[in-house]
C-alpha cells in the first residue's frame, strides 16, 4: 500500500512539472519582442542607417500632386487608405489621396525614381492639407538637408547594369555641359536641316552619344522619333532585310521640337554594342507629319574609338 501511494505521489510531481514546464515555454513563445535585439541574435538599426521620411498630408476631397527629378518607376503604400498613381502623359508627376475619410492610423508612401533615387514618406489624413503640390529637389543640388543616411547605397536599375543611376545622369550632363566636337566626319545635311553627331563617349559598359540638330529654315521641325538600327552594307537581291533596333536606355534634354533658325543638342545613354564588319549602325530622325528626315552612317571603326570618361566637369 505504501508503495502504491509512493508511486502515485511520484507521478503527480512528475506531471506538475512537466506542466510548469509547458505554461513557461508557452509565455515565452507568446511574449512579444522588444524590436531592438531579438534575443541577441542580432544588432539593432541605429539611426545613421535610417533614412527620414517627408511629412504628407492627404484628403478624400482633393487630391496632393507630387513633382519628382526624374520618372517614377516604382511606388508602395502602406495601407490600403491611401490611393496613388502617376498623373497621366507625365512620368514624373505623382498623384496621391486619401481612399476613405477619416482615416485614423497614419501610413507611408515610397517612391523609387529612374535616377535611382529612393524617397519616402509618412502619410497623415487631414481635411484641409496645406501642400496640395509639392516638389521634390534631386539629390544632386539637395546640399546637406539630404533625405539619404551616411554613406548611403546607390538603387540600381536592371537596364544599367552595373552603372548607378546617378552617374550616369552626371555623365549625360557632363557632355553635354562641355559640349566638345570629338567626331566631324558624321552628319547629314538637307532641306535646311543639319543632323550631326559630335561624339561618342564609353564609361562602365555603356555609350555615349552627344548628337546636335540645327534648323536653319523658318519653319519649325517637330521630332517623330529617333532610331538607332545595325543594319547589312550590302544586301543581295530577294534578299529580306535584317536589322537590329538599339533602343536608348537614358536621354538628356530630349528632343521633340526645334524653332526655326535654333540649334539644340541631345546626349543618348545607350547598352554596349559592336558592329560586324558586314554591317553599320544607322541613326535616323523623322518629322513628324513631315518629309524632312534625316540619317547618317556609323562604322565599327568610329565606335571602337569611343572616348573613355575619366573625369566629370559639371557645375
Amino acid at each position: 500500500m505504501k508503495r502504491f501511494l509512493l508511486m502515485i505521489a511520484v507521478s503527480v510531481s512528475i506531471f506538475t512539472a512537466n506542466a510548469q514546464e509547458t505554461t513557461v515555454n508557452e509565455t515565452v513563445r507568446t511574449n512579444p519582442s522588444t524590436g531592438d535585439y531579438f534575443e541577441g541574435l542580432t544588432r539593432p538599426l541605429t539611426f545613421n542607417r535610417m533614412i527620414p521620411p517627408y511629412a504628407l498630408e492627404v484628403t478624400f476631397s482633393k487630391t496632393v500632386h507630387i513633382i519628382f527629378p526624374s520618372a517614377i518607376r516604382y511606388v508602395d503604400l502602406g495601407s490600403a487608405d491611401l490611393l496613388a498613381a502617376k498623373a497621366d502623359g507625365a512620368e514624373n508627376v505623382l498623384r496621391v489621396k486619401a481612399a476613405m475619410r477619416d482615416f485614423s492610423k497614419e501610413s507611408n508612401l515610397a517612391v523609387i525614381t529612374e535616377d535611382g533615387a529612393y524617397y519616402t514618406f509618412n502619410v497623415k489624413y487631414a481635411d484641409e492639407p496645406v501642400k496640395l503640390s509639392v516638389e521634390m529637389t534631386d539629390f544632386i543640388h539637395d546640399g546637406e538637408a539630404v533625405n539619404r543616411p551616411n554613406n548611403a547605397m546607390e538603387i540600381y536599375m536592371r537596364e544599367l547594369g552595373s552603372e548607378s543611376p546617378l552617374l550616369v545622369k552626371l555623365i549625360m550632363k557632363s557632355i553635354y555641359k562641355n559640349d566638345n566636337r570629338e567626331i566631324k566626319h558624321i552628319g547629314s545635311k538637307r532641306f535646311g536641316i543639319q543632323y550631326t553627331l559630335k561624339g561618342i563617349y564609353t564609361h562602365n559598359g555603356l555609350l555615349y552619344f552627344h548628337m546636335q540638330l540645327k534648323n536653319s529654315s523658318n519653319v519649325p521641325f517637330d521630332v517623330d522619333y529617333i532610331t538607332f538600327k545595325i543594319v547589312d552594307k550590302k544586301l543581295a537581291k530577294r534578299t529580306a532585310i535584317q536589322e537590329q533596333v538599339i533602343m536608348p536606355l537614358r536621354a538628356h534634354n530630349n528632343l521633340t521640337w526645334i524653332g526655326g533658325k535654333k540649334t539644340e543638342r541631345v546626349v543618348f545613354t545607350l547598352p554596349k554594342f559592336t558592329i560586324p564588319d558586314d554591317k553599320h549602325l544607322i541613326i535616323e530622325l523623322n518629322e513628324k507629319e513631315g518629309g524632312r528626315h534625316q540619317s547618317f552612317i556609323v562604322n565599327n571603326a568610329d565606335l571602337v574609338r569611343a572616348k573613355v570618361i575619366n573625369e566629370l566637369k559639371v557645375k
